[in-house]
């Protein structure tokens, strides 16, 4: 592929991705209702989805060895942490506060995370630092996200 074939292809997966966001969050949070408990639901969504993705390691690579060519630090195992936290808190909150509002905040959390990450070249991101074309984006962003979830 091309580099622009590259970005295309990477940006369609992305908004895919982006889409079954609110999806996930939907279905997570109804069956935290259905169950009493949004830990529940949560603790099987990731039982579903780490046999599916064990799935798919197998069958793609086989069982792979564990055999990294320089040590890893520990907080690149953290990510864990944050996926939990994203699923809990949203299975918690969707059903009192509503998909589209909960995931519009995290939507604007994420392009905050994601600026700060890029701008400083945190955790081996490419550097792309903060510019004023960003800064409105960000702007444009909060005000998008408050006229969005407003109820009028």
């Amino acid at each position: 592929m091309t580099g622009f074939s590259n970005t295309v292809f990477y940006a369609v997966l992305m908004l895919v991705a982006g889409l079954g966001i609110p999806v996930m969050a939907a279905l997570n949070s109804g069956l935290g209702i259905r169950l009493n408990s949004p830990v529940l639901a949560t603790t099987i969504l990731f039982a579903v989805g780490g046999l599916l993705v064990l799935g798919y390691l197998l069958i793609s690579s086989g069982v792979p060895s564990f055999n990294p060519s320089a040590p890893i630090p520990i907080y690149y195992y953290f990510g864990g942490i944050f996926v939990i936290f994203y699923i809990l808190s949203i299975s918690w909150v969707a059903p009192k506060f509503g998909v589209g509002n909960a995931v519009a905040f995290v939507l604007l959390g994420q392009l905050v995370s994601m600026t700060i990450i890029d701008h400083f070249s945190l955790l081996g991101a490419l550097h792309q630092p903060i510019s004023i074309q960003r800064i409105a984006g960000l702007l444009l962003m909060v005000a998008g996200v408050f006229l969005t979830v407003r109820r009028f």
